[in-house]
């Protein structure tokens, strides 16, 4: 792709996933402040040369900006290559955690590891290896019935055979047994079972080779392969055995040594066993609280309910961690109800200050020291196929010279990628904290509410009309203008799709009232109201303009005016149309508005006497005769306003006509 010609302009980069790929020798120059010389990609010619801590630093200033790049550390990518006789591994999937040959593919599994607890929280060995054993059998019976983009992807891959067996939900196995997941106990767990899966899976993987022979490029990657085995097997004799049960570790270890030796007769039937993917979609499927390799992101989930609103849950892996740390059930109510409420740990009664690190998340305020992750990471590395897709949180607060100081420790630990993310760095994001109105803790710092926000972007669905649907035609004449207007309604009867002729077939005026029932007709199937249509579109002004035939719209300022009046009154109830100000004839001549009835109070009648029987001073209190007034009716006293120009109304029978525009109120 040409980043500098028209390809750029296809790309959303916040939607892609962007990585740099260094080698050991650039680190080198980074870490002794040397220059660095660009080379020609095809030539190796020298282009320029710059100062490798310039560049480092322009690379870190974009990861605390936008979180992109990512790195990839090349030399250590193919120093763990298993067929490195056939080609290097020059790039990766969008996640970076696969990582082989050019035009290849890897169909992904994971495994959820809290399903291994047993009811006394026991890490059940046996049924985990049994499901290595099957998910890697499965997956490996795919590869020659999958379907692939190219046939060149589709050709290496069957030779190749890559398969991706990962686990989920690591986070919360430890959480559960009461582990912090920045600890030096939790990532030897992390080792020891991700060595356990690779190890197995290789090992299964050299018995199936048995039966059915290696893959295509054994023979001529016979080095490499057995070498890249055996480096893993090195790195599980390493493995912290005082932080493992024993049975754990000695399985990891001795799942290797049947990988090794197995794989020396045999050859072994995949060349690549195992990855660590994101998870994010069937990690929820298989109800993970975490996933992938991730820690806990918060301690409650956000669940929406169906008829609206949002109901928080703390997690369940909660209690079950509190319990193996020794607190009595009421103490485990007290605490989660006071989750529950605060949406945080700290504070929480009867909450032991050794025990807050096991409760620690990816962010809030009892995260998760950034380098923690990149640990975690490194402590597992050294045990997959291929590589880890995973996102180390920092704070807000965090600084470009600690960006360099991560990217270089994830390099000298021994990563083969590592991507940041620093909190609140991009515009938009899926999980966010918020402080808490009006708490605060006893130092008086304010509670940091954990906030689980989805931001889900919808694009808007087009609901087409059936193949067989009713229409309603009518015809109309504004001014000189006639034509017909069709309306195609769904089977619930709203308008869905419009069509237009006026004047004669060809003219100007034509094509463009096609064009415009065309949008119109999109936007309702798009989810448009049609009352959003008709506020828009009524009193417009324009020509042709003037009288009509229709009965109930006798005056129309434009054709667009009276097509959505006529829909108003066809397709929208009374009230609605009352707010719109579209009104029939009918609903006009009412004394009153629609549905208000008119009342009048009756006044007391006089009690009139005979002069005879009246007081003599009555004569006296007798006003003097008046002249008969001449009464002026209310329906000549009345004044009212053009709603377009502003000038005095003229009435027109039941109805008012501006003398200054034309305007009527509806009727005339």
């Amino acid at each position: 792709m040409d980043l500098d010609g028209i390809d750029s302009h296809s790309i959303q980069y916040q939607n892609a996933n962007n990585s740099v790929r260094v080698t050991d020798e650039f680190m080198q120059a980074v870490a002794e402040d040397r220059e660095w010389t660009f080379r020609a990609v095809k030539t190796g010619d020298p282009v320029r040369t710059v100062r490798a801590r310039e560049l480092w630093r322009q690379m870190a200033t974009a990861s605390w900006e936008c979180a992109d790049p990512g790195l990839q550390f090349d030399t250590t990518i193919n120093h763990w290559h298993t067929a490195s006789n056939t080609g290097r591994i020059n790039a990766s999937n969008p996640c970076s955690e696969y990582m082989h040959l050019d035009n290849s593919a890897c169909n992904l599994a994971s495994i959820n590891l809290l399903k291994y607890l047993d009811d006394e929280d026991r890490f059940d060995v046996d049924a985990y290896k049994h499901t290595i054993e099957v998910m890697f059998t499965a997956q490996e019976i795919l590869v020659g019935n999958a379907d692939y983009p190219t046939e060149s992807i589709g050709e290496t891959s069957r030779q190749f055979r890559q398969l991706g067996l990962g686990y989920a939900n690591l986070g919360a196995l430890l959480m559960a047994q009461g582990m912090p997941y920045d600890s030096e106990q939790g990532r030897a767990w992390a080792a020891a079972l991700t060595s356990l899966m690779t190890g197995h899976a290789y090992a299964t993987s050299a018995r199936t080779a048995a039966r059915m022979g290696p893959f295509a490029g054994f023979d001529h990657n016979r080095e490499p392969m057995l070498r890249v085995l055996d480096q893993h097997r090195t790195a599980a004799g390493a493995i912290d055995e005082r932080a493992v049960p024993d049975d754990l570790l000695v399985a990891a270890r001795q799942a290797w040594d049947d990988a090794v030796e197995l794989g020396a007769v045999y050859g072994v039937r995949n060349s690549q066993a195992t990855v660590l993917a994101p998870t994010g979609t069937i990690g929820l499927m298989m109800d993970c609280d975490t996933t992938g390799i991730e820690p806990d992101l918060a301690l409650t989930k956000a669940k929406k309910l169906v008829g609206g609103g949002t109901m928080f849950i703390v997690n369940q892996t909660i209690p079950r961690a509190l319990k193996n740390l020794g607190y009595s059930p009421a103490e485990v109510d007290a605490i989660v109800g006071y989750i529950d409420e605060h949406k945080t740990i700290i504070g929480a009664p009867a909450l032991r200050a050794e025990h807050l690190p096991v409760f620690a998340c990816s962010m809030g305020d009892n995260a998760i020291h950034y380098m923690g992750h990149v640990l975690m990471m490194s402590a597992v590395q050294k045990f997959l196929s291929g590589a880890i897709s995973k996102t180390v949180n920092m704070p807000e607060d965090a600084t470009i010279e600690d960006v360099e100081q991560l990217h270089l420790e994830s390099w000298r630990l021994g990563l083969k990628a590592v991507a940041i993310y620093r909190d609140n760095c991009k515009v938009a994001q899926p999980l966010s904290t918020q402080k808490k109105d009006g708490a605060a803790d006893s130092d008086g710092a304010p509670i940091v509410e954990r906030i689980v926000e989805h931001v889900i972007v919808q694009e808007p669905v087009r609901q087409k009309l059936p193949r067989t649907r009713t229409a309603k035609t009518f015809s109309f004449r504004v001014a000189d203008c006639h034509g017909y207007v069709t309306v195609g309604e769904y089977e619930d009867g709203r308008p869905g799709e419009l069509f237009l002729q006026v004047a004669k077939q060809g003219s100007t005026l034509a094509g463009i009232m096609d064009a415009f029932a065309i949008s119109v007709s999109h936007g309702l199937q798009y989810g448009v109201p049609l009352e959003a249509f008709v506020r828009m579109f009524t009193n417009m002004r324009f020509e042709p303009a003037g009288m009509t035939d229709d009965p109930d719209i006798r005056f129309a300022s434009s054709l667009v005016d009276y097509i959505f009046r006529r829909l108003a009154v066809e397709y929208l109830e009374p009230a609605h149309r009352a707010e719109l100000g579209v009104l029939t004839i009918g609903e006009r001549m009412q004394p009153t508005l629609p549905g208000v009835d008119e009342a009048t109070t009756p006044s007391s009648a006089s009690l009139d006497l005979p002069m005879e029987d009246r007081a003599p001073s009555a004569v006296l209190d007798q006003p003097p005769a008046r002249p008969t007034p001449t009464y002026t009716s209310s329906r000549e006293a009345e004044v009212v306003l053009c709603h377009n120009c502003g000038d005095i109304m003229q009435r027109a029978g039941s109805c008012h006509a501006c003398p200054s525009c034309g305007s009527t109120s509806g009727c005339s």
